[in-house]
């Protein structure tokens, strides 16, 4: 894929104009984790359950009416597929969505709901960025990749934007440390360039930890062999991209790694204290505080950024059954 431009902050702010003219604020609320106040935003409230919704608005509504008419094609495990799907069906374009084919059967439902074509792949032994390419080409559609869009970034980004707003509102500090769940690194990018002041940790699960270690590195390395299993299926990254790589490793972002223990013990307190239903991706970042791997501060944002879960994997999660 051709990136002709960067993504910018003020791109960030011009898509939170675009989210904010269609959806209400997701919230932002404050609860304590080891006596300490802490700010959480819910992702998991957006009308497709995950902040996913903010790029595909930001990257179909930039495209021309004549390039629009001729279609998306998105691939995803299912949060951007419900994203570019939900943006597609308001603004009446044709979407195709590549999906694995061990992606959960609620996202899979979901994506076909909102009026998409599902086609699928297996996620280890084929290459989802050439299927979707062969299908953008030979439909003359437009590619909407999950993260490795300038647009795509700028509009997951216009939660930090909309966090500003809101901590003001409440007169809460601005945020001075983000933590946030990380698959290609959209999300986390898209933050860090709407929160330039702000220290960003990035949270995957062990094992899928490629931002991480090419934070670490100075270069970008991909995730190794045989990876082990894990319940975040959003998080199931193979290789970052360059463009989400540049904008964090250019802010030294930091990352750190949490366990499927860690996150299925965030899944459950945030059921018990918050009152919310998290998938296992969109928990991480709150896993890391959990575990000690964040230090809980008064002006620390922890995205909670997406919550549909597996209903018979999270019944499991919640008995302690795991």
């Amino acid at each position: 894929m051709t990136i002709l431009r960067q993504p910018t902050r003020a791109g960030v702010r011009d898509a939170a104009a675009k989210v904010a003219a269609i959806l209400p604020p997701t919230p932002l609320f404050v609860a304590e984790i080891r006596g300490v106040p802490v700010m959480f935003k819910a992702e998991s409230l957006q009308p497709i359950g995950a902040f996913k919704i903010r790029g595909a608005w930001h990257r179909l509504t930039a495209l021309d009416p004549d390039v629009r008419a001729r279609g998306v094609v998105g691939f995803s495990s299912g949060n951007h597929a419900q994203g570019v799907a939900w943006a597609a069906k308001r603004l009446g374009v044709p979407a195709v969505i590549v999906m694995p084919s061990d992606a959960p059967a609620l996202k899979r439902e979901a994506t076909l709901a909102l009026g998409a074509e599902v086609v699928s792949y297996d996620r280890m032994t084929e290459n989802r960025d050439k299927i979707a390419a062969h299908l953008a080409h030979a439909r003359g559609a437009t590619l909407v990749p999950p993260f490795d869009d300038p647009w795509v970034i700028e509009g997951q980004g216009s939660l930090g934007i909309e966090v500003l707003t809101q901590a003001a509102e409440m007169k809460l500090p601005d945020p001075a440390h983000v933590v946030v769940p990380c698959g290609g690194g959209g999300l986390a990018a898209g933050v860090a360039l709407a929160l330039p002041e702000a220290e960003v940790t990035v949270v995957e699960p062990a094992g899928w930890d490629d931002m991480c270690r090419s934070l670490e590195t100075g270069w970008i390395e991909p995730v190794g062999d045989n990876p082990p299993p894990t319940a975040c299926d959003s998080l199931q990254t193979l290789r970052v991209s360059p463009l989400t790589f540049d904008v964090l490793s250019r802010r030294g972002a930091t990352g750190v790694r949490v366990s499927e223990a860690e996150v299925r013990a965030a899944q459950r307190w945030a059921a018990r204290k918050l009152r919310l239903v998290i998938e296992p991706g969109g928990s991480v970042a709150l896993a890391a505080l959990l575990a000690g791997k964040v230090e809980a501060r008064p002006d620390l944002l922890v995205v909670l950024s997406g919550g549909n879960a597996d209903p018979a994997a999270y019944a499991r999660v919640l008995s302690g059954d795991d």
